[in-house]
């Protein structure tokens, strides 16, 4: 009998055009049996099923326009003076954001993270932060004080946008700073909205403490509908992308009905097991630009409970190099299989688990999703994977 070699595969499928109203549930399940009857492909239990955020949220018809996020915003400032720290430098995330904040406002102050925003997209080059001599600990600037020290050095280097002026486009009534105290805001108005995305507890708290009479986070904005909008009672505003030029698509709300009906219907026609998620942003960083992918609140919002919890692996390295450094061939794979197989459940702060990734299956699996479907034009929102749970004794 031949040996195994292949482990972990990953495919993309394709599907339909999405579009609010459709059934996604029935669209993932039949898109995914047709691609496995077509290359011939067999479903074995414990096979994830990942569907993109996106499209489930095109489904449900998730979407805000400019004018209900701006006056959702009115309604919950008061629509006078009102802050923003910390926001991302993206087009696709955050201007069309920006501009209907500033249309809930009469005078709105936006302050930005420098050298880069929270997701690593660099406003200025840190070694040019180190040459002039800057402290972004300490040191805050408006924008006349920060163009005199770094003149045009502001465009980034991937996009060739300068999130200085593109921000500043958005509408007549802003003002940027910038300055990585968020108590720094409270110099212009004691109304903020804390933007960034997986540090917002703590600016909140900061603000808070720090006398801010109004604190909210995008998460508090379309936390609820508002004059027929969409809405994402956990995440508001958060993990939302342009749609249009005057619209926002939300992160999908009620997700867990999605990924449960989608296992039990392929349980029903296949008979098989299969673990099935919604994901978005991967959670990995891009050694080149510097970007950290995550600027959705989390990688996974629903995911059925088989994928819950971190992986429990050996190092293969570790114990080849000191547990059966004197081993060779057969016997020393026999011997890291009979290690496998041996394994404790839980092998957490264990030397055996040394350099192996302790993080969530999910964020693992969904960056593997993210990766495997892109977000251009293959059209593959749905990914297969299977083998993921496989070891060397299987």
């Amino acid at each position: 009998m031949n040996a195994r070699m292949i482990g972990t595969k990953a495919y993309g499928i394709r599907a339909p055009i999405i579009k609010s109203g459709d059934d996604i549930s029935e669209i993932v399940v039949n898109a995914a049996l047709k691609a496995v009857k077509a290359d011939n492909i067999a479903l074995n239990d414990r096979d994830v099923i990942g569907v993109t955020e996106a499209v489930v949220a095109k489904a449900q018809g998730n979407y805000a326009t400019v004018r209900q996020i701006a006056g959702d915003v009115r309604q919950k400032t008061g629509g006078k003076k009102v802050g923003l720290v910390f926001p991302i430098f993206s087009r696709n995330r955050f201007s069309i954001l920006l501009k209907a904040i500033a249309g809930g406002c009469d005078e709105l102050f936006v302050q930005l993270s420098y050298p880069s925003d929270e997701v690593g997209n660099s406003l200025v080059p840190l070694d040019l932060i180190e040459e002039k001599g800057v402290n972004p600990f300490s040191d805050s600037f408006d924008e006349q004080a920060f163009r005199k020290i770094f003149g045009d050095r502001t465009i980034h280097t991937f996009t060739g946008v300068d999130y200085i002026d593109f921000y500043k486009s958005m509408d007549d009534n802003i003002t940027v700073l910038l300055s990585n105290n968020p108590k720094n805001i409270l110099k212009y108005t004691d109304c903020v909205i804390a933007c960034d995305v997986h540090t917002r507890g703590r600016t909140k708290r900061r603000l808070e403490e720090a006398g801010a009479k109004t604190v909210l986070g995008l998460d508090d904005i379309l936390a609820e509908p508002f004059d027929g909008s969409g809405y994402n009672e956990h995440y508001g505003l958060l993990g939302s992308n342009k749609a249009t030029e005057e619209s926002v698509k939300l992160f999908p709300r009620d997700c867990d009905q999605y990924v449960l009906k989608i296992q039990k219907t392929l349980k029903e026609k296949t008979g098989k097991n299969i673990e099935v998620m919604i994901y978005g942003d991967g959670a990995f960083k891009d050694p080149a630009c510097g970007i950290w992918e995550l600027a959705d609140p989390v990688v996974s919002p629903a995911h059925t409970a088989g994928l819950s919890g971190t992986p429990n692996e050996i190092k293969l390295k570790f114990i080849a190099d000191n547990e059966f450094a004197s081993l060779r061939g057969k016997e020393l794979e026999e011997a890291v299989k009979n290690s496998i197989r041996k394994k404790d459940g839980d092998l957490y702060g264990k030397m055996a688990s040394e350099g192996t990734t302790p993080r969530h299956l999910t964020d693992l699996l969904g960056s593997l999703c993210d990766l495997v479907s892109g977000s251009g034009d293959k059209g593959t929102p749905i990914v297969l994977i299977q083998g993921y749970f496989d070891n060397y004794a299987v």
